[in-house]
């Protein structure tokens, strides 16, 4: 604590551990503590909490006749004149040293006026401290698994895990449970989202729709596994399926023909008839077989057609009905890991492009007629007939052959899957 030449405190000194035992606080209160000097107090309080020394003046615009006596009868001296009242504070400081009602000075006073202090800058270097032990579990988190480091760092900066748990120890405890689910993930084999959630967070329903816990586990989900963003719960249950939990085994399904590898596909392929087969039943009982080539149609019309023209004589097909499923995935992931190439076709257009690269971030595959050089000669080959459809949406990257997206740019016209039938089943009856 500074100290004056006289050995007392110095006025703008907060002391290093305040006792009121040598505070008259009775004088004090009739002195210092009265409703005139309130302004007073308030005053000298806002400058401790702000770090500031107590010298100088304060003023008050426009005082009463009361605060006008109250200040006299402080300073033993009438004050000075003008509309405003101005008191220096080391004055006051002073008085309160030589009466005897606080001998550590004006400082001491306060305290035993109103109560501890707490600078603004501590309570700001507290909770930075706080925030920091909060977060604590990300960092052990990607210790363990560096490659969620740049998901962990906008975890941090989007401040959405404040959000959803407000404080900071709600805020530990949320990152502690989500840092453990994410550990375990991806999840092999695939298990219940609610046995994985009893298993790992001691609650069967921590991972439930809406709670935080699922909120941020997904979050870091789509970074595991590169997952699309989106919404809605058929998304939620793909997006839990695409890292081994599953959220509901029978909703999710995907439509095959002619794959073989259990009792039921090799009857229905025997008659060449299409297949629905849910994500339950791939889990528990993938196929046996994974034929050297199996193609992937976007819309379901190419598959009817091929069963119904080809039936039995078909080659492995697989239709996606729009974005994977969670069951669609299971699939073409398991064929893959026992040596099918997949080759996959979609609409010429912005949505089957997003399609395609949602497919391919997540199973590799190959063009089935699906480049630049297609695309091209579908429109040439183009019914005139039927006049063009322009195509809507944004612009998408096509990774698998740049050309292409820079192919629709420049014609601007779309080309649903179900015009290029002819030349699909060319291919499926001669299994080039």
């Amino acid at each position: 604590m500074e100290l004056t030449h006289g050995g007392h405190a110095a006025p703008g000194a907060v002391p290093e551990a305040v006792t009121h035992a040598t505070v008259d606080v009775p004088r004090l209160r009739r002195l210092l503590g009265v409703p005139e000097l309130e302004w007073l107090v308030e005053r000298v309080r806002g400058r401790l909490v702000a770090g500031q020394p107590l010298i100088g003046a304060v003023s008050l615009a426009t005082p009463t006749a009361g605060q006008r006596s109250a200040v006299e009868r402080l300073l033993a001296r009438a004050p000075g004149g003008g509309r405003s009242l101005t008191v220096r504070l080391e004055a006051v400081d002073a008085v309160l040293r030589r009466s005897g009602v606080s001998p550590d000075g004006l400082v001491a006073a306060v305290t035993a006026l109103t109560g501890p202090v707490t600078p603004l800058a501590q309570v700001r270097a507290e909770e930075d401290a706080a925030w920091d032990r909060a977060y604590a579990p990300l960092g052990a988190l990607i210790r363990d698994r560096p490659e969620l480091a740049a998901w962990a760092a906008r975890v941090r900066a989007d401040g959405l895990a404040r959000r959803l748990s407000r404080t900071p120890d709600a805020v530990h405890t949320l990152l502690t449970a989500v840092s453990a689910a994410l550990r375990e993930l991806p999840a092999e084999p695939a298990v219940s989202l609610a046995a994985f959630a009893a298993r790992v967070l001691g609650s069967a329903h921590a991972l439930d729709d809406g709670t935080p816990q699922a909120t941020l586990t997904l979050s870091g989900i789509r970074e595991l596994t590169g997952f699309a963003d989106g919404s809605g719960a058929e998304w939620r249950r793909d997006a839990w399926a695409s890292a081994g939990l599953l959220k509901d085994e029978l909703s999710s399904t995907v439509l095959t023909l002619n794959l073989r590898g259990t009792p039921a596909l090799d009857w229905m392929a025997g008659e060449g008839e299409p297949s629905v087969l849910t994500l339950r039943q791939l889990v528990r009982r993938p196929p046996l077989v994974a034929s050297p080539v199996v193609r992937i149609c976007e819309n379901p019309a190419v598959l009817a057609a091929a069963a119904e023209t080809l039936g039995p004589a078909c080659p492995p097909l697989i239709c996606l009905q729009g974005q994977p499923s969670a069951a669609a995935l299971a699939l073409l992931r398991h064929l893959h890991g026992n040596g099918s190439d997949l080759r996959y076709h979609g609409d010429f257009d912005w949505g089957g492009l997003r399609i395609a690269g949602a497919l391919l971030r997540r199973v590799p595959w190959r063009p089935w007629r699906y480049s630049a050089a297609d695309y091209r000669a579908a429109l040439t080959a183009s019914d005139p007939e039927i006049p063009p459809r322009p195509l809507t949406g944004g612009p998408t990257r096509t990774p698998w052959d740049p050309d292409l997206a820079e192919a629709l740019a420049e014609a601007g016209i779309r080309v649903e899957e179900e015009r290029e039938l002819d030349v699909l089943l060319s291919d499926l009856r001669g299994r080039p």
